[in-house]
């Protein structure tokens, strides 16, 4: 009987080349290294300065007999809007949530929610009691100017702002939900 030489390659099977495992291991050790010079160094990364804001509105949420919700200014008071049955829907419906959210946990309905405009336009409702918060910017801008109108002096900035032209002021904001809100204000949907 004659030896069989075996296939060169045969010898190897079952164990892996010493340069592959190195040349693997060189790879993930530039990765880790890139990944944290990036970090460390802020390559690559993107940073915003956070929004300022420049109005805002607390306002208390009371339910009417009639089925209408109404919106009061929680300063002074005065009726900022009252909201219909089968109107502003996406108003009633965001109102709800957070009501219920209060409901839910126990809270008190007494404190007053806040609807606020920041310098570069977005519009964001907060309840301090639960810590909910909503960026309306991410609904759209029909459901964005159905907040957007529930602000004070819609049509106007606070002086300071119009003397140092901040880019993004609450006027560049407006440009954002006007298109919706005359339509929503042309429907019969505004609710001043």
């Amino acid at each position: 009987m004659s030896a069989v030489n075996p296939h060169p390659l045969a010898r190897t099977a079952g164990r892996t080349s010493r340069g592959l495992i190195a040349g693997i291991g060189l790879l993930l050790g530039f990765v880790v290294l890139a990944v944290t010079f990036g970090r460390v160094e802020g390559v690559g990364l993107t940073r915003m300065e956070p929004a300022r804001p420049v109005q805002s509105l607390a306002f208390r949420v009371d339910d009417a007999p009639d089925g209408s919700i109404t919106l009061r200014d929680a300063e002074h008071g005065g009726l900022v809007a009252t909201v219909q049955p089968g109107e502003d829907n996406f108003i009633r419906a965001t109102l709800r949530g957070f009501g219920q959210g209060r409901l839910r946990a126990g809270l008190s309905r007494e404190v007053p929610f806040r609807l606020t405009r920041f310098d570069d336009g977005s519009l964001r409702l907060d309840d301090a009691l639960t810590g909910r918060s909503v960026d309306f910017g991410a609904f759209g801008p029909s459901n964005f100017a159905a907040f957007a109108r529930l602000m004070p002096d819609l049509k106007s900035c606070p002086a300071t702002l119009q003397s140092i032209a901040i880019p993004g002021s609450c006027l560049n904001a407006l440009s954002y939900a006007e298109p919706a809100l005359n339509t929503a204000m042309s429907a019969g949907g505004a609710a001043r």
